[in-house]
């Protein structure tokens, strides 16, 4: 019902324009000199009327096309690309015809006009120190667009920038707002994202595979902790079913190195999935292995110790 309301709108001052520039000298004996402002008028409120009605249609159409996308969805891959896509246009094309209307407006001035004719001797030079002064705006600018298009990131995507692990909350064209996972927010310029590397953990996917590193003694008896592992998981509802694996992968002096690895659905669930299996193995290895958790080894010799025993007496 508001866009509704939204949209009848302009098309009202649209109409009252067309009256305001055609109708009044009909109805009413109008000096020359009030009918030019009029008419004046009703060309500007013409050119509100329609730029705000351009407006009002990209929301309406924005709403009714992202109704067949739902990005809260777990694979919301397609959504994401469509929200992304959108909203950076959107905002292009909002500041073209903004552009657009703001000129429009100002040359139904003559005095605008003759001062654009005076200035258009000097627009080489004006154009070199602007396009000096706002290169830096102009390539970021750019650079939202190419997010827009090639896509390296998406709303709602995972990403580790500056150390920081978060979700894209915001893509705009000249930065880009990513939400941390402890509620900060980190605002970045949309170059960064061209210029600089980052990970991205939902880039084709949201399913995502994470490790669990344990150390333990040489004694742990590895198959009933892989089993234990499998047990874990499948009573977990936040594994996808897809990835377990239990590896020795490093033997150091004292302890050997155990990696779990698993799989979920998307990046929060794969956290908290992680944190409940490094919990659960560590106290299923103290309540049943307790020798096997980690120690440090001390052989003493007895021959020798009895020797420098003895020699210590006499």
């Amino acid at each position: 019902m508001k866009s509704i309301i939204k949209f009848i709108l302009p098309i009202i001052i649209l109409a009252i324009s067309i009256c305001m520039q055609f109708g009044l000298d009909y109805w009413f004996d109008i000096s020359d000199k009030y009918q030019l402002i009029l008419k004046r008028i009703g060309e500007i409120l013409m050119i509100i009327s329609i730029t705000w009605g351009i407006l009002v249609s990209l929301n309406i159409f924005k709403k009714l096309l992202l109704l067949k996308f739902d990005i809260s969805q777990p694979d919301n891959l397609k959504s994401r690309i469509v929200y992304t896509q959108y909203n950076v246009l959107q905002k292009v094309i909002v500041f073209i015809v903004i552009i657009v209307a703001i000129s429009l407006t100002l040359m139904l001035f003559e005095s605008v006009r003759k001062i654009g004719i005076s200035l258009f001797a000097s627009a080489g030079i004006a154009g070199i120190v602007i396009g000096l002064a706002a290169q830096k705006v102009i390539a970021t600018v750019l650079a939202g667009i190419q997010i827009a298009i090639t896509q390296p990131i998406r709303l709602d995507d995972v990403v580790i920038v500056e150390n920081e692990w978060g979700w894209i909350e915001e893509i705009n064209l000249t930065y880009i707002v990513v939400r941390i996972w402890d509620k900060r927010r980190l605002v970045l310029p949309s170059t960064y994202f061209i210029e600089k590397p980052f990970q991205n953990w939902t880039r084709t996917t949201a399913e995502i595979m994470g490790t669990v590193f344990i150390h333990t003694d040489y004694t742990i008896p590895i198959d009933k902790l892989r089993k234990e592992l499998t047990r874990l998981l499948e009573n977990n509802p936040l594994w996808d079913g897809q990835t377990n694996f239990l590896q020795v992968t490093n033997a150091k002096e004292t302890t050997l190195e155990l990696r779990a690895l698993m799989s979920a659905k998307n990046s929060p669930d794969l956290w908290d999935l992680r944190v409940y299996i490094r919990e659960k193995l560590i106290e299923f290895i103290r309540l049943n292995f307790p020798e096997s958790l980690p120690r440090t080894r001390i052989n003493i010799d007895k021959n020798n110790f009895t020797t420098e025993k003895n020699s210590f007496k006499r």
